[in-house]
């Protein structure tokens, strides 16, 4: 086995933690206390190509692999969860569809300006009915002439109000056993009818934009149904298995920045006449958090190597999606709990990222989901 990155693979996450550090990082707590999404940074990104990383040349990307779009997500994510998650959001669920399933046509026409970093995406699936039973879709599209007329809500969408498209599930028609065909379609999101409604006041990621989406008699041409209208069920399916790579890796950016503050904070804080990082309490929780995270981020970079190679990778995503999720959430507790009544206040970055943390245990699929599908893998 062979655990070291290529040299493009260095190349991109060591350009991606640079202008992290100098455009996110600097940012970060601002859009914490104010909500506001980072427009501006995104437009930077696209510039320099982050927002295109795994696909084509010929599509508007860069034309590198899962590893290194994994290795930026992780170096955004620990410059500022909110800008990570919304980066995330935008090439695994608003454009990766359309390559994946999409025609000639529709890529040329919606996935370039995706890649390329003209313009954002984004995916609505959950509804208030429909959250991890997504099969419960209640948004209706029927077909009258050459288009299809949509009917329903998503909730949760992230990057919805700075979107120009919105790949959207909805039931066609019922399968010969009865059940609900859900299909995709590409919205774009000036299209008579679709509207956001509703902004949400959050505890964490509070600089990315999650809202709710309404859509009423919006009349879309045929050619956007994206992909096997029989298949939109096991295509948004395959969608989240690439999600949750980068959720993982989400995960793991944002708990390396709170162990990265843990142990500085350690490092300066002295009681009893010392570091506190001498304490052999404070050494065995940071030891404890970096092979946590080290063990995380291997099982990332594997479920991106295995899709990247053509092989399964339903198991593994989720695996890694999980492990890296619920340790994010225990390493930012342990930051916080280093940092004492510090780490409880808005002054250290520490409670920010324990915040932020708790979305990725849900997100994606929550903790339950995931091992419920790793089970099924398992032959359970």
């Amino acid at each position: 086995m062979d655990f070291s990155l290529t040299k493009e693979q260095r190349l991109i996450r060591d350009t991606v933690r640079a202008f992290a550090e100098k455009e996110i990082a600097p940012k970060a707590e601002h859009l914490d206390q104010t909500s506001q999404f980072p427009l501006d940074t995104f437009k930077k990104m696209g510039e320099l190509g982050l927002l295109g990383i795994p696909f084509p040349e010929a599509y508007g990307g860069v034309g590198a692999d899962t590893i290194s779009y994994a290795l930026a997500v992780e170096e955004v994510g620990r410059a500022c969860g909110s800008t990570g998650l919304s980066y995330a959001a935008a090439v695994s669920l608003g454009a990766s569809p359309i390559y994946y399933f999409g025609t000639e046509e529709q890529k040329q026409k919606y996935l370039v300006p995706l890649a390329s970093g003209v313009a954002l995406g984004s995916f609505g699936l959950t509804e208030a009915g429909a959250g991890s039973d997504a099969g419960g879709t209640a948004t209706r599209a029927v077909c009258e002439g050459d288009a299809y007329v949509i009917n329903g809500s998503k909730c949760f969408i992230t990057n919805a109000s700075y979107a120009q498209t919105v790949i959207v599930t909805a039931v066609t028609h019922k399968s010969p056993n009865g059940k609900n065909v859900v299909s995709a379609f590409i919205v774009p999101t000036e299209t008579p009818g679709f509207r956001v409604s509703k902004q949400y006041d959050k505890m964490g990621l509070r600089g990315s934009n999650t809202a709710e989406l309404i859509l009423e008699d919006v009349r879309v041409p045929q050619e956007n149904l994206l992909g096997d209208p029989e298949k939109g069920f096991s295509q948004f399916l395959y969608t989240l298995d690439g999600g949750r790579i980068s959720i993982g890796a989400l995960s793991v950016g944002i708990a390396q920045a709170a162990f990265e503050a843990a142990l500085t904070y350690a490092k300066e804080r002295v009681q009893f006449a010392q570091a506190i990082s001498k304490f052999q309490a404070i050494q065995f929780k940071l030891a404890d958090m970096a092979t946590q995270i080290e063990l995380a981020r291997n099982m990332v970079l594997k479920a991106a190597w295995l899709k990247d190679a053509g092989r399964p990778f339903t198991k593994e995503s989720a695996m890694a999606k999980l492990h890296a999720s619920e340790i994010c959430m225990r390493v930012c507790d342990q930051a916080v709990q280093i940092h004492g009544g510090y780490g409880y206040i808005k002054e250290y970055p520490v409670e920010r990222y324990l915040r932020d943390a708790k979305l990725m245990e849900i997100g994606e699929g929550t903790s339950e989901i995931q091992r419920l599908v790793i089970a099924r893998q398992l032959g359970c």
